[in-house]
């Protein structure tokens, strides 16, 4: 695959698209993504970690923002708690291929006085009212936010430009804060930033993910515990909000050469997929049983994330 197609691949949206071409065709380009610190790392967080990998393939430079503040003032835990979690983060962020990328701790960067100041600027031209809307779908509690709440899309905003990219990657839920940070970075001398964002993916029931929903599978669980939870996992006939479809688009096939679907011949034998759209098709047609596909889906699963145990476990 090209260095466009690579960044595309698996996107819902990239603002904007002329603009990222002629990013591919500079001779250094730089994106990061942040994460909060605030629990496993699971199959929702790969999708964002599986497009970085793409975008370090595709020749940008790498950078991952292990956001601790940002944890703290979306009310995910008390500092001490959060920066516990934040070294086990990166470990599984690494053990998930993610290595070679710059790794930064928000409160290493972001409680500097030429930080706070850009803050203080930028919230002088946001309304409250902007603000909340931005944090409407990535915000904990947010029916009685906080002060808090308010300042952690400007803080994002300002992390861009102290990290000195030229992309932000992040899940379609994020739009609304990029958005912000194109129209209003500017004014503090620094560029719009492309914007790339990925789709939000289904639990393992059909239904919003969510580690609290338990309908989840994360890099600690084990190979009994995967194929526990895949084997329960709605798979519905159709394509559409498909958990176990969405698991192998997403999260397989990018890391696969090809997919095998293995069966007894009574029930059509083994088959073999190299793209997604083809194996999409095929269950489409009725050619494969849900049980099958979701035996294919754990199988690859656990390959995927075997080396994250290995690799945590030997730091």
């Amino acid at each position: 695959m090209d260095p466009y197609e690579l960044a595309t691949r698996n996107t819902v949206e990239v603002v904007t698209d002329e603009e990222l071409r002629a990013l591919i065709d500079r001779p250094v380009r730089r994106v990061y993504t942040g994460y909060e610190p605030s629990g496993e790392i699971h199959l929702g967080h790969m999708v964002t970690v599986n497009k970085l990998m793409d975008l370090q393939q595709a020749g940008f430079e790498v950078t991952v923002l292990i956001a601790d503040l940002h944890a703290f003032l979306n009310r995910k835990g008390t500092m001490e708690e959060i920066r516990e979690t934040a070294e086990y983060n990166r470990l599984c962020f690494e053990g998930l291929g993610l290595r070679g990328a710059n790794y930064v701790l928000g409160s290493d960067v972001q409680l500097t006085a030429e930080y706070e100041l850009a803050v203080l600027e930028l919230s002088q031209a946001i309304t409250l009212n902007r603000a909340k809307r931005s944090m409407d779908e990535v915000g904990r509690q947010m029916d009685n936010p906080t002060v808090s709440q308010m300042v952690y899309p400007i803080m994002q905003m300002v992390d861009i430009a102290t990290l000195g990219v030229d992309a932000a990657v992040g899940g379609i839920d994020q739009r609304k804060i990029h958005m912000l940070a194109r129209e209003h970075l500017p004014s503090i001398g620094y560029p719009a930033p492309v914007c790339i964002h990925t789709p939000i993916i289904n639990g393992l029931d059909g239904k919003k993910m969510s580690s609290s929903a338990g309908n989840v599978i994360s890099v600690a669980d084990s190979e009994e515990e995967i194929k526990k939870k895949m084997k329960k996992a709605f798979c519905p006939p159709e394509v559409e909000n498909n958990p176990v479809l969405e698991i192998l688009r997403y999260h397989v096939f990018p890391r696969a050469d090809a997919v095998a679907i293995r069966r007894p011949e009574k029930f059509g034998g083994d088959r073999e997929f190299a793209a997604y759209e083809d194996l999409e098709r095929a269950y489409a047609a009725g050619e494969i049983h849900p049980l099958d596909l979701k035996t294919a889906a754990a199988d690859h699963l656990i390959d995927i994330l075997a080396p994250v145990h290995d690799y945590v476990c030997s730091r």
